[in-house]
C-alpha cells in the first residue's frame, strides 16, 4: 500500500487517511489472529495423528514380535495357520492407515520394492487400452505414438484365472514436446495386481462363505496359481481399511432410524499375549421389518459389558426392540424406549413344555400364538392400519393373557420353573405390550436373531478371532455382505462393483455405495 506525503495533504485528507490505516491494522490483526487459530488447530490435529502414528507403530511391533515368537503348544498346527493368516491382516490394516497418516503429515520417501513375479504366461489375456481423450497437441499439431506402459491384473472367476492386461500409449508432439498419457486407473490395492473382482472374491469367501485364507490358498492352487496366504491376508487388510467409510456412513444411516433392533451373540476372541480365547461378543444393530429402509451393522466387543452398546448407541433416542439384557438398561435410563420379546417371553413357557409337560405352560403358549395369528393378518398393512387392527384385536388377548398370568402367580412356589416364566413376562409386561401402540414396532426380535445366524456359521469354521481389530473388520465386512443380502443384492457382485467405484467415488458421495441406495452402473 503506497502512501500519500501527509504534507500535502488537507485535515480532512488527513483525517481520511487515518481511518484508512486504522482499518486497515484492525483487518491485519483479524487476520494474524485467523492465522494463529488455523496453526494451533493443525498444531493439535499433527499432535493427534502423531499419537495414533505411535500407537499403530507399537501394535506393528507387537504383532510382528508374536507372528515370529517361538510357536506354543496351546496350538495345533490347524489353529497356529489361522492365527498367522489373521496377524498378518492386523499388520496390512495397520500399515494402510499408518500410509494415510504419514502422507498426510509428511511426503514419505519412496522404498525401493522388489520386482514383481510375472503372471503365469499360460493365462488368458485380455487387453484393455487407455488412450488421451484427445490426439491432438494445444499447439494444434498431431500427437503420434512412440510407445506404452503395460501393467497387469489378476482375475478371478471360480476355477479360472485371467489377467487384464492395461496398456497406456505415450503420446509426443514433435513441434513443442507435450508428452501426454491416460493417468493409471484408480485401485483399491495402489499398485496392486489384484482386480476388485478378485478381492472381491476373497472378501466373500473369507467373510460370507468363512473360508480361512489357507483354504483359499490351496483353492488357488488347483486354479494354477497358489497366491500366498500372506499375500492374501494383505489384500483383505488393506480392503478393509478402504471399506470402513463406507461402514461407517451404513451406521449413521441404521442410527437414523427410530426403531432398532438389538441382539448379541459370543465370539472366541484369541488373547495375543497366551494364546488363549477369552468370549467376547457381536451385536447385530438391525433397522425393522417394517423400515422401507433394510440395514444391518455389526459391532464386535471385547466383553458382554453393557457400556459397548452405549457406545454404539451413543446420543440415539428411539426404541429399541430387544432382549432382557441387563446392558441396554442405562440407555433406557438415558431416553431409549424399551420394546420388549414377545418370542422371548413364549420361548419360556415353550422350554417349560417341552421338559415337563406343563399344562400351565401349554395353556399360555395357545393365548400367545393368538398374537402371532393376528401379525401375520396385519404384516402388509399401512402403520396406522396395523396399530387399528391390533388394537381391535390383541388388545383383548393380551389384557386376557396379563390376567390369566397374575391368577396363578401366587399359587406356584417361587423359585420354580413356572414362576420364573410367569415373571419373565410380568416383569417385562410394558415393553412387551408397547407394540400394539405402534404400528412400526414389532412384536418381537426375531428379525435381529435372524442376522445374527451368518455369526453361529462362521465360528465353526474360523474357530476364534484373532484380535480385536480382526473382529471388528470382520463385523465391517459383513454389515455390507449381510445388507446387500436384505436388499436383494448378490453379495459378490455388490461388492466387486463398489470396489472397482470406491477409488474414485467423492466423499460426498459415499452413500450412493451403501447396500439400499446402490444400483450397479
Amino acid at each position: 500500500m503506497t502512501l500519500p506525503n501527509p504534507d500535502h495533504l488537507n485535515p480532512e485528507q488527513l483525517r481520511a487517511l487515518a481511518a484508512q490505516l486504522i482499518q486497515r491494522v484492525e483487518t491485519l490483526d483479524q487476520q494474524v489472529e485467523t492465522m494463529g487459530k488455523t496453526v494451533e488447530t493443525m498444531g493439535q490435529k499433527i499432535n493427534r495423528d502423531q499419537t495414533v502414528i505411535e500407537k499403530l507403530t507399537h501394535g506393528i511391533a507387537q504383532l510382528k514380535r508374536l507372528k515370529f515368537a517361538k510357536s506354543s503348544e496351546q496350538l495345533n498346527p490347524q489353529q497356529a495357520s489361522l492365527l498367522d493368516d489373521l496377524i498378518d491382516t492386523d499388520i496390512a490394516a495397520i500399515e494402510a492407515e499408518l500410509q494415510a497418516l504419514q502422507t498426510a503429515l509428511t511426503p514419505t520417501e519412496k522404498k525401493q520394492k522388489p520386482k514383481r513375479t510375472a503372471l503365469p504366461a499360460e493365462f488368458p489375456r485380455t487387453l484393455i487400452h487407455h488412450e488421451p481423450d484427445n490426439t491432438h497437441c494445444p499447439c494444434g499439431c498431431a500427437l503420434k505414438c512412440i510407445g506404452e506402459d503395460v501393467s497387469e491384473k489378476l482375475d478371478y472367476t471360480p476355477g479360472v484365472f485371467t489377467v487384464e492386461r492395461h496398456v497406456r500409449g505415450k503420446w509426443v508432439c514433435d513441434d513443442c514436446e507435450t508428452l501426454i498419457q491416460a493417468p493409471v486407473p484408480a485401485q483399491v490395492i495402489d499398485k496392486g495386481i489384484p482386480t476388485a473382482g478378485l478381492l472381491a472374491h476373497v472378501m466373500i469367501a473369507k467373510f460370507a462363505d468363512h473360508l480361512p485364507l489357507y483354504r483359499q490358498e490351496s483353492i488357488f492352487g488347483r486354479a494354477g496359481l497358489a497366491i500366498p496366504r500372506s499375500t492374501l491376508a494383505q489384500w483383505v487388510g488393506v480392503t478393509g481399511v478402504q471399506l470402513q467409510p463406507l461402514v461407517d456412513a451404513l451406521r449413521d444411516v441404521v442410527l437414523g432410524q427410530q426403531v432398532i433392533h438389538a441382539d448379541e451373540t459370543p465370539v472366541q476372541m484369541l488373547v495375543p499375549a497366551s494364546k488363549k480365547t477369552h468370549r467376547s461378543y457381536v451385536w447385530a444393530y438391525a433397522t425393522s421389518q417394517f423400515s422401507d429402509l433394510a440395514a444391518v451393522v455389526y459391532d464386535f466387543s471385547p466383553s458382554h459389558a453393557g457400556e459397548h452398546a452405549r457406545n454404539f448407541l451413543q446420543d440415539w433416542k428411539g426404541k429399541l426392540v430387544c432382549d432382557d439384557f441387563g446392558g441396554y438398561k442405562a440407555s433406557f435410563e438415558l431416553g431409549v424406549t424399551e420394546i420388549g420379546c414377545m418370542a422371548h417371553a413364549r420361548r419360556k413357557f415353550f422350554e417349560l413344555h417341552a421338559t415337563n409337560k406343563s399344562q400351565l405352560a401349554e395353556q399360555a403358549l395357545v393365548i400367545s400364538s393368538c398374537f402371532y395369528e393376528i401379525e401375520r393378518e396385519v404384516h402388509d398393512l399401512e402403520p396406522d392400519l396395523r396399530r387399528r387392527k391390533r388394537q381391535e384385536k390383541a388388545v383383548p388377548v393380551m389384557d386376557m393373557l396379563h390376567a390369566w398370568m397374575i391368577a396363578p402367580r401366587d399359587l406356584v412356589p417361587e423359585g420354580s420353573a413356572i414362576s420364573g416364566a410367569l415373571d419373565y413376562s410380568l416383569k417385562r409386561w410394558a415393553a412387551l405390550s408397547r407394540y400394539l401402540d405402534d404400528g412400526v414396532v414389532p412384536i418381537d426380535n426375531n428379525w435381529a436373531e435372524n442376522q445374527i445366524r451368518p455369526w453361529a456359521l462362521g465360528r465353526k469354521n474360523w474357530l476364534f478371532a484373532g484380535s480385536l481389530r480382526s473382529g471388528q473388520r470382520a463385523a465391517a465386512i459383513m454389515s455390507l455382505i449381510q445388507s446387500a443380502r436384505l436388499n436383494g443384492h448378490e453379495p459378490y457382485a455388490y461388492l466387486k462393483d463398489v470396489l472397482t467405484r470406491l477409488p474414485t467415488q467423492r466423499a460426498s458421495e459415499i452413500t450412493q455405495l451403501l447396500p439400499h441406495s446402490w444400483t450397479p452402473v
